[in-house]
């Protein structure tokens, strides 16, 4: 009996520890696309947990000089809905541009879409 509840209580440890070590790595993988049909900006937000997919909030950004250089300009958001889709309407324009879903901390991790290049 006493071996019963020794081996009941390593696996209880065991449990905490991988739980602690999954919550230490900054939350949910988080994947976004984007895509651009005329002027039209849309994509997708892709996640294992819905909560990092339903209602998250994606930055369209036009690229000026090296892409996360600081000087990028934010032209557009959206809310992803229930299946991640998101689009920012016709609010495209020469250049490059890409697609950002920030962190929720704690909770699920960021993402930046590829970069897209358009010749209107």
């Amino acid at each position: 009996m006493k071996l019963f509840f020794a081996v009941l209580a390593i696996a209880a440890c065991a449990v905490v520890a991988l739980t602690s070590l999954a919550s230490a790595g900054g939350g949910a993988d988080t994947r976004v696309t984007i895509h651009v049909e005329g002027r039209d900006y849309f994509g997708k937000v892709k996640s294992p947990r819905q909560r990092c997919v339903n209602e998250r909030k994606v930055k369209l950004y036009k690229q000026k000089g090296e892409r996360g250089g600081g000087d990028d300009i934010k032209i557009a958001s959206d809310l992803a809905d229930e299946d991640g889709d998101w689009s920012t309407g016709n609010t495209g324009s020469r250049g490059k541009h890409y697609a950002r879903a920030p962190k929720i901390p704690d909770k699920c991790k960021g993402d930046s879409s590829k970069t897209l290049r358009t010749e209107f």
